[in-house]
């Protein structure tokens, strides 16, 4: 059973994804109505998947998903939000977000996207995907510094990387490569910690900014 975290400013919120999530198998630990409660609910709850809004009192979501980042907690953060707007969508993520949804998700599409970041898999609504590579990665070539990360990788890794940001999973990456997904899981996590990351989303971004794979491919 996943354990969750919902936090959200509207009590009608929380209360009825918590309904929602409950009636379909899952764990609500804790609930925060803003920011600085959604770091604390995490920090002692240590829940499987955060589920956290952008625009709260006190600390908003994407400050309150840099601290627990920052604090290596094992809670990955899913950005649940009615704001479809670019700027939200790129701070988010690289803050450290595993993925992206809009309120308007259907439940069952919400429960799908819970457990693929919960399985360590990236996230992003489909609306937002284009935008997000084409309006927020185009910028002057990165300096020799931004780039040394990428260039630690061995050609097998940057293979796994731009599958990656290609939106493949694990499973998809290892028939790709015809390679077992275990080698594959390998590759993910020294991929990221060669580019002292944190998610699959956060090297993805990084890949767009450094050219390494480029928007309309």
């Amino acid at each position: 059973m996943i354990r969750l975290v919902v936090a959200d400013d509207q009590e009608l919120v929380r209360t009825g994804l918590q309904l929602v999530l409950q009636a379909r198998s899952c764990e609500v630990v804790g609930t925060a109505a803003d920011g600085q409660e959604a770091i604390e609910v995490v920090r002692r709850t240590r829940p499987d998947v955060a589920l956290m809004d952008i625009r709260m009192p006190v600390l908003d979501g994407i400050a309150a998903t840099r601290e627990i980042t920052a604090a290596n907690l094992p809670t990955k953060v899913l950005m649940l939000t009615t704001y479809d707007l670019d700027r939200y969508v790129y701070d988010a993520l690289a803050a450290g977000a595993a993925g992206f949804l809009l309120k308007a998700t259907p439940p069952d599409r919400l429960i799908e996207g819970i457990r693929m970041v919960n399985a360590g898999e990236s996230l992003l609504a489909p609306s937002l995907t284009k935008r997000l590579i084409e309006q927020h990665l185009r910028h002057p070539p990165p300096t020799e510094a931004r780039l040394a990360p990428v260039m630690k990788l061995t050609e097998r890794e940057r293979e796994v990387l731009v599958l990656m940001a290609q939106g493949l999973s694990n499973d998809q990456i290892a028939a790709t490569l015809v390679v077992s997904p275990a080698t594959v899981k390998t590759h993910v996590n020294r991929v990221l910690a060669k580019l002292g990351v944190v998610s699959r989303v956060q090297a993805v971004v990084l890949a767009y900014e450094t050219g390494l794979v480029r928007p309309n491919g």
